[in-house]
């Protein structure tokens, strides 16, 4: 891949007054924190007029008061990953980094975008969804175990559980709806994991995914030494085209815009299944996007002036 094409030609005095959106109150708070400061420190070090936003209660006061040419969202999660400050920034007259309106509301809810792959065709595994100690039941019996128990919009891993019976279904959809009114219950696909970047209409190369828990949870995404990422992913050049295929097709139903991040598993057979679509990907030392990008030739500064640039050329 040239990476020629993703670096930004844009003089960083293009970009005018960049406020840097970070922090804000979903539970994914912490990693958007670490995200935040990482893409403020990328930015201001490229000679970008940058400054930060740890977005609370007083975020409306800010967009009227301070002088904002642009946004770079990196709040994940409910707030800001969900089409709510895409709206909100829409209203106020600024432009923003990554997917509009409905991508960024359709990608937070991984029912939905389920239905709208399925609808055009595209593997994403079996599904249920929960809301009592009966659903549990019946989704065991129509699906089997083992399962995975997921928020419909939550992100990074948070309030998921792998269960093996009845009992264990019925504990995770009760602990996942202390963070979610509405429960996701997924058939297991064993195999290894793939996540996928793409940045401006490109697909970065695929990581393969190893870890010594029983799936890749919040502790093995962003705590965990032993983690391992593999960029050469390992797939035959057949399977790995197939791979990036899917990841466009997916992002392209979806609609998203200037960088997102698909995760995908490959059963025993070798057929892969779409999981979810991440429209704010993490910029933290752990994160997979800026992994995906130095595998093709950018570093993080360029990575970041690159996002800032896509949000110049779709927003003005």
């Amino acid at each position: 891949m040239s990476a020629v094409s993703l670096k930004s030609q844009v003089p960083a005095s293009a970009f005018g007054r960049v406020a840097v959106l970070f922090g804000g109150k979903s539970a994914e708070r912490p990693v958007s924190l670490k995200s935040g400061a990482a893409v403020l420190d990328a930015l201001q070090a490229a000679g970008v007029n940058a400054f930060g936003i740890d977005v609370g209660d007083d975020l409306l006061h800010r967009l009227n008061n301070e002088q904002i040419d642009r946004a770079f969202i990196v709040l994940h999660g409910r707030g800001g990953e969900d089409g709510s400050m895409q709206g909100l920034l829409e209203c106020a007259g600024i432009p923003y980094t990554g997917s509009g309106i409905l991508a960024s509301a359709l990608a937070m809810d991984k029912l939905r975008t389920k239905r709208v792959w399925l609808s055009l065709g595209l593997p994403t595994p079996a599904h249920a969804v929960l809301s009592s100690p009966d659903d549990c039941r019946k989704a065991a019996a129509e699906l089997g175990f083992p399962l995975i128990v997921k928020p419909a919009h939550e992100g990074s891993s948070i309030g998921m559980a792998k269960v093996e019976d009845i009992d264990g279904l019925i504990a995770a959809w009760k602990d996942a709806s202390r963070y979610d009114a509405q429960v996701l219950v997924e058939q297991w696909i064993a195999g290894p994991e793939f996540t996928v970047a793409m940045l401006r209409g490109q697909v970065l190369p695929p990581i393969a995914l190893g870890t010594s828990h029983s799936f890749y949870d919040y502790d093995a995404k962003y705590l965990a030494n032993d983690t391992q990422y593999r960029i050469p992913c390992g797939l035959s050049a057949e399977k790995e085209a197939e791979l990036r295929d899917l990841t466009a097709r997916a992002c392209e139903a979806v609609g998203t815009q200037g960088w997102a991040r698909v995760d995908v598993m490959q059963d025993a057979n070798g057929q892969f299944w779409l999981l979810e679509v991440n429209t704010v990907p993490g910029m933290t030392d752990h994160s997979l996007v800026p992994m995906a990008a130095q595998a093709a030739d950018l570093n993080f500064q360029e990575l970041v002036l690159a996002i800032l640039a896509d949000s110049l050329e779709a927003r003005g």
